[in-house]
């Protein structure tokens, strides 16, 4: 189904990420790339802009799903919520803002002494990160694969809802950002980015975000 995406959004941006990381890893002194990469710099701040901004499309979408099954509300319902949530999660819930202090029973609890639970286990970090890296990699970049060399072998009844085949650049750089970082540093024993778990964060959100802007406009037009 149609897109709808200029490619500045699904092609140029992406990109410009990549160069942007690569002269900060290049040229930024180890005390400033600490500082880029750390829970309150610019890295934290950009993921959660691009999870609220999905959020607040998600909400947008609820109005468009009238005549369309039921099914998709929850979808994005669950779309929305995890979107909330993650951006909350990513800024201790205001913490990186408003700097309060941790109370000293949850300091104990999370690993990074802050307050929000994905740093409390691993069940809530590690594992909701690695599903949402697979549905990505799934939909961004084997969903569009069987669209075109499997024509019919997808259920049709979902066709909405699957990634075009253009937010592969983004699915790609997102699957390769840590995979390649932890290729290099078994090879160097030394990573190449300081921190590729950030770097992958960015564009798994910046996926969602992408994607929820096609859904909203792929149900625009199927409004007309």
């Amino acid at each position: 189904m149609n897109a709808g995406l200029n490619k500045i959004f699904w092609l140029w941006i992406p990109l410009m990420i990549v160069a942007a990381q690569a002269l900060i890893e290049l040229f930024a002194p180890q005390g400033l790339l600490g500082e880029l990469h750390s829970e309150s710099g610019p890295h934290e701040f950009i993921e959660f802009l691009f999870l609220l901004m999905a959020f607040f499309v998600a909400l947008r979408i609820f109005p468009l799903l009238k005549n369309h099954p039921k099914w998709l509300y929850g979808w994005v319902g669950l779309a929305a919520l995890c979107c909330f949530y993650v951006a909350g999660e990513e800024v201790s819930w205001g913490q990186h803002f408003l700097k309060w202090s941790t109370p000293e029973y949850w300091a104990h609890l999370n690993d990074q002494g802050e307050t929000n639970l994905h740093n409390t286990s691993s069940w809530l970090d590690q594992k909701p990160r690695l599903i949402l890296l697979l549905g990505v990699g799934i939909g961004g970049l084997v969903f569009p694969a069987l669209q075109k060399f499997k024509p019919g072998f997808l259920p049709q009844q979902f066709a909405i809802i699957y990634p075009p085949a253009i937010l592969g650049v983004t699915a790609a750089l997102a699957i390769s950002a840590n995979l390649v970082d932890k290729i290099f540093e078994a090879m160097v024993d030394a990573p190449l980015l300081s921190r590729g778990s950030e770097v992958e964060e960015l564009y798994l959100f910046y996926f969602v975000l992408l994607y929820l802007v096609v859904l909203r406009r792929r149900l625009m037009q199927s409004g007309k």
